[in-house]
């Protein structure tokens, strides 16, 4: 696990130091790299590489980055956790190795099958390669992209980074904010691949290629496409609808057990971030059954008892005899981990659960160099309560005798409605956003696709609400949603409700929001994360299985819920789903107002001159008096405010 960077300067003709400057960019990520650095450099060619080093895998001098053989030099980041295996086989081929790392197999694999060698790898990664003796550079990012690789080009200069931050270091390097990636940002909370913050500069995207020539040509492969492997695999899937349940079940656990046992390959200690949930607890039970050591467990809790899932991680840890260790997130702690978010999250990202995955990083990293934790299972085993909300919605769209009742809905304002919900809310669930909700709800009754209702009921800032900002919304040209039509056209109709809302998740808000939050949180305290559940192996079983597996009787996660009450009693985790939430609408009411009045002030947005100051002023107002709006309006106001001012000011 690292940090990368380079570039390739066309224009380069001696104006600024090579050496220095890749230099310079390269140690903006010490604490993705704090045990060795290195670079590589071609001043005749504009080139130059750089690496900062965690070490995990073999760690002497013989890891150390970039790495050269023949042709190829290497700057690489991740775990192919696979490679003693593929390593006996690129031996057989002839090939001698200096080293016992990933990094060293990657490079001569490569050598040998070029850009097929990636089908062999099961792992996380994000790697640069540059052939000296065809003057091209190939970057490459993980199937799922756990890894992140941002790239730059104009005027001539290509640039790569595992973070953002290592570009303004460059002297010519021109930061200019993308206002569509800004709406971007409003809408999700996070700017969707292949887009960033600023103009001329763009993620890598998960299971791609990207390939710059010697003549500045910029050409972009895929090569692994979850839904492709789906359309391409029905032979497959029918044998799977084959088979019994209890073989489908041992099918699964078996995978499981593979892949969990794939992530503790390390030189170093390995943990478990143990929520107490269903993924988390089942990576952990399944690994402690086979270890005869204490696995090292850690969980971070809330005194708010709704926000709190401690107690019970507590408890399935005392359960299982694993080593445990928690702590609880105060108000004051949040505020100084909320002033490290810019620098931390380097583009404007809005999902406040970062704010205890950086604590629970911390805790981890007193004992432990290497974390696992249960991404992905709620986007592949329909673990998300939303999908059985939406999925009603859509349903309720599709009846068209319930015409006449939308219409009939549409005439109640939503300051109408509001002001019942508020006489007749000790009847009705308690929603501290009901105004916001009754108008995307409205907006959801207007709409026919079932990606555009999707799209929708995950947007925190509809279009209208750009607008009242005073943003520009032609120019918000690409969505998430432009893109998932895009990309499946016609495809989308062979899905089921609940499966498209699932792919949805996994080709957007998996990569681009949860993972970006774990490897950011994780690597800023020089810990690395592993993500069990994205294993390609998991991922191509799980998009082969039946509905019935992943939802059944309303009960979500069926198949690893079969699997994990093997290990643990059903009474410790049959409860309803929480997530890794944060009390940010509470806070921000009581001990932390006055950080959002400070960065919300009037006055400072007008003299910004990118939001309408009015409507923030309005919107803040409403926020502080309870007047039905989505705390995350305010929170991503808020954000990119304080992003604002420590990158582009």
């Amino acid at each position: 696990m690292c940090r990368i960077v380079g570039f390739l300067d066309f224009n380069y003709r001696g104006g600024y130091n090579l050496e220095k400057t890749i230099t310079n960019m390269r140690d903006t990520m010490v604490h993705g790299g704090p045990d060795d650095a290195g670079i590589y450099v071609e001043i005749d060619k504009g080139l130059a590489l750089g690496h900062r080093r965690l070490s995990i895998i073999d760690l002497s001098e013989l890891g150390r980055q970039p790495m050269e053989f023949d042709n190829l030099v290497i700057t690489y980041n991740g775990e192919i956790y696979n490679f003693q295996e593929i390593k006996e086989e690129v031996k057989n081929e002839g090939y001698n190795f200096r080293s016992q790392t990933d990094t060293e197999v990657i490079l001569k694999l490569f050598d040998k099958y070029g850009y097929n060698s990636i089908d062999k790898f099961r792992g996380m990664f994000a790697f640069a390669i540059w052939d000296r003796k065809k003057e091209e550079l190939i970057l490459c990012r993980d199937r799922v992209g756990v890894k992140p690789l941002y790239w730059y080009y104009k005027d001539g200069l290509f640039m790569f980074s595992s973070e953002l931050k290592a570009f303004h270091k460059h002297p010519n390097f021109h930061k200019e904010l993308d206002e569509n990636a800004l709406m971007l940002f409003l809408k999700y909370g996070y700017i969707n691949a292949p887009f960033s913050i600023f103009k001329n500069t763009y993620k890598v995207e998960p299971g791609c290629f990207v390939k710059v020539d010697k003549s500045g040509k910029i050409n972009k492969y895929k090569y692994w496409d979850i839904q492709d492997f789906m359309i391409n695999n029905s032979k497959t899937k029918a044998q799977i609808n084959e088979m019994n349940e209890n073989e489908i079940i041992e099918k699964m656990e078996n995978i499981l057990i593979d892949s969990f046992k794939l992530r503790l390959v390390s030189d170093v200690p390995v943990g478990v971030f143990l929520s107490g949930g269903i993924d988390s607890s089942l990576i952990t039970a399944l690994l402690q059954k086979e270890l005869s050591t204490p696995l090292k467990t850690f969980t971070i809790g809330f005194k708010e008892k709704e926000y709190n899932e401690a107690n019970w991680a507590n408890q399935i840890a005392n359960y299982l005899k694993t080593e445990h260790t928690q702590v609880y997130c105060s108000p004051d702690e949040a505020q100084n981990i909320i002033q490290r978010l810019p620098e931390i999250f380097d583009e404007p990202f809005g999902d406040s659960s970062a704010i205890p995955t950086l604590l629970v990083s911390q805790l981890a990293r007193s004992s432990v160099k290497v974390a696992l934790s249960g991404e992905g299972g709620d986007e592949q085993f329909c673990g998300y309560h939303r999908y059985r909300t939406i999925n009603r919605i859509m349903q309720f769209t599709d009846i068209s005798v319930l015409q006449p009742y939308k219409y009939i809905l549409r005439l109640f304002k939503p300051e109408l409605a509001f002001s019942i919900y508020n006489k007749l809310n000790f009847l009705l669930p308690k929603w501290d956003n009901f105004k916001d909700r009754y108008i995307k709800f409205l907006n959801v009754l207007k709409e026919k696709e079932k990606v555009s209702i999707y799209d929708i009921s995950n947007s925190f800032y509809l279009l209208d609400d750009l607008k009242k900002l005073g943003l520009d919304i032609n120019k918000l040209n690409t969505t998430r949603l432009d893109l998932i039509i895009q990309k499946f056209g016609a495809n989308l109709n062979g899905f089921s409700n609940l499966s498209l809302m699932m792919l949805i998740d996994l080709i957007s808000y998996l990569p681009d929001d949860i993972l970006v939050k774990l490897d950011r949180a994780s690597m800023s305290v020089s810990l690395e994360g592993r993500e069990p559940l994205l294993d390609n192996k998991i991922l191509e079983f799980s998009s082969l299985l039946p509905l019935k597996f992943k939802l059944q009787h309303g009960s979500s996660k069926y198949i690893l819920k079969k699997i994990l009450y093997k290990y643990i009693p059903k009474n410790l985790l049959d409860r309803p789903k929480q997530g890794f939430s944060v009390p940010i609408n509470y806070w921000f009411k009581k001990e932390l107002k006055d950080l959002y009045c400070e960065y919300l002030n009037k006055d400072r947005i007008a003299r910004d001159g990118i939001f309408d100051a009015k409507q923030v002023e309005k919107l803040l107002n409403q926020y502080l008096n309870d007047e039905g709006i989505n705390y995350h309006k305010i929170w991503f106001l808020f954000t990119f405010q304080q992003w604002k001012e420590k990158w582009l000011n």
